[in-house]
C-alpha cells in the first residue's frame, strides 16, 4: 500500500468523490445519482472501500457478500466496480482498495471472492497478480436490451 494511503469503508459524507470516481470507472451514462450511493452502501452485506491520497479519495471497489446454502452455508463474496482515479492509477492504490475487500470477505468466512473485467479494460494481468485466476472458471453476462 502506497505510504500516504489509508483505506476505509465509505459514508454518506463520502458521495460526491464516489459519484466522481464512478465517472472515471464508466464508459456509459455518467454516475450522477446521490441517492443510489446511499441505497448501495446501505445495503446489507455490501461494502464500498475507498482509498485516500492526502484526505481525497482516489480508488474505490465494492464488496458484496452474498448468504450461500452450499459450502457449509460460507457466504461468497462479489466484487464490482473496482477503480482508480486516471491520475493515481499504477501506484497500488486499486491493490489496497481490492486487498481490503479481500480481507473483509476471508474475516467474514466466506468461501470464494468473484469478480468479472472487461475485455477492453485490459486489467486481467492485474487482478491475476492479486490472486485471481480464471482457470477453472468462465464468466457469462446477459444483459437487458
Amino acid at each position: 500500500m502506497p505510504s500516504a494511503c489509508s483505506v476505509r469503508p465509505l459514508i454518506p459524507a463520502d458521495c460526491d468523490a464516489a459519484l466522481t470516481l464512478y465517472t472515471d470507472l464508466t464508459f456509459g451514462p455518467p454516475a450522477d445519482n446521490p441517492a443510489a450511493f446511499l441505497r448501495v452502501i446501505a445495503h446489507p452485506g455490501t461494502t464500498i472501500f475507498g482509498a485516500f491520497s492526502g484526505g481525497t479519495a482516489v480508488a474505490m471497489v465494492t464488496l458484496h457478500l452474498l448468504p450461500n446454502v452450499t459450502w457449509n452455508a460460507r457466504p461468497y463474496g462479489l466484487i464490482e466496480n473496482v477503480v482508480t482515479h486516471h491520475q493515481h492509477q499504477r501506484r497500488g492504490y486499486g491493490r489496497a482498495v481490492l486487498t481490503a475487500a479481500i480481507d473483509a470477505a476471508w474475516a467474514a468466512d466466506a468461501y470464494k471472492v468473484m469478480l468479472m473485467t472487461g475485455q477492453k479494460r485490459g486489467a486481467k494481468g492485474f487482478y491475476e497478480s492479486v490472486g485471481f485466476s480464471s482457470e477453472d472458471k468462465h464468466a457469462m453476462v446477459i444483459r437487458r436490451t
